[in-house]
């Protein structure tokens, strides 16, 4: 046994992609929350196109990738409730 990485678990690493299967998560509801400003829209965007239905993408304006969870004043709460 190792807790090491090996050769083969660097390439399963480079391989695996997060929303390969975000289709099986239906039929339970999902909210993507994203700045508009964000460098990693584009992976939110995806996700959702991705997605089954029951399913919302919602942008905060002005917002980017840190800014939701790091900074004051960008209020996703409204989205939530």
């Amino acid at each position: 046994m190792t807790t090491q990485p090996t050769p083969s678990s660097n390439t399963n690493l480079l391989n695996f992609y997060p929303f390969s299967d975000i289709e099986t998560i239906s039929p339970r509801p999902l909210l993507f929350i994203s700045g508009d400003q964000a460098h990693s829209r584009g992976f939110e965007e995806d996700a959702y196109e991705r997605a089954q239905q029951t399913k919302e993408l919602v942008c905060i304006a002005g917002a980017g990738h840190a800014d939701l969870y790091d900074r004051v004043g960008f209020d996703t709460i409204p989205e939530i409730d």
